[in-house]
């Protein structure tokens, strides 16, 4: 394991981004109303996004639950004191990424704003490319084989 953990460059908050793609998406929604499908898929719709909203939130305060007993950071700026393989990770390298873009599309569905969805992509492929790969380089600088063999286990989102 290696203990100089190099931090470089500008990394937005992922929470942010987030944030960002949710306000882009109810401006958007507010001046440029999308159709929507109505009738009884609206409400099969209306059902999934429920369901993929409770999803989103077991997800996110499973992950947050297990790095707390590992006692490693939450912050994506910070540097992690160990590799978390089990509970939610075993599953995504990034669950709460993942629970982020799930909620995102959990509340277009329930709100029936296309937007929403269309931002919930956005926000997951700019956290990939402008977190995510940084957090990658952190953690193979960290943990080094460890970390390369639970790549090739376990995806980064799904």
């Amino acid at each position: 394991m290696s203990e100089t953990v190099r931090h470089t460059g500008f990394v937005p908050l992922p929470p942010l981004i987030y944030l960002a793609a949710l306000v882009v998406s109810i401006v958007l929604g507010v001046f440029v109303p999308p159709p929507w499908i109505g009738g009884i898929l609206a409400d099969i719709l209306l059902a999934f996004g429920w369901i993929a909203i409770v999803a989103a939130l077991a997800l996110w305060f499973s992950a947050v639950r297990t790095m707390r007993r590992a006692g490693t950071t939450l912050n994506p700026k910070g540097t992690p004191e160990h590799l978390l393989t089990g509970g939610p990770f075993a599953v995504s390298r990034n669950p709460i990424y993942l629970a982020a873009t799930l909620l995102m599309i959990g509340i277009a569905l329930v709100t029936a704003n296309v937007w929403t969805l269309l931002m919930a992509f956005v926000a997951a492929f700019l956290t990939g490319k402008l977190a995510v790969e940084h957090e990658e380089k952190i953690l193979t600088q960290r943990f080094g084989k460890k970390y390369r063999d639970y790549t090739k286990r376990v995806r980064r989102w799904i």
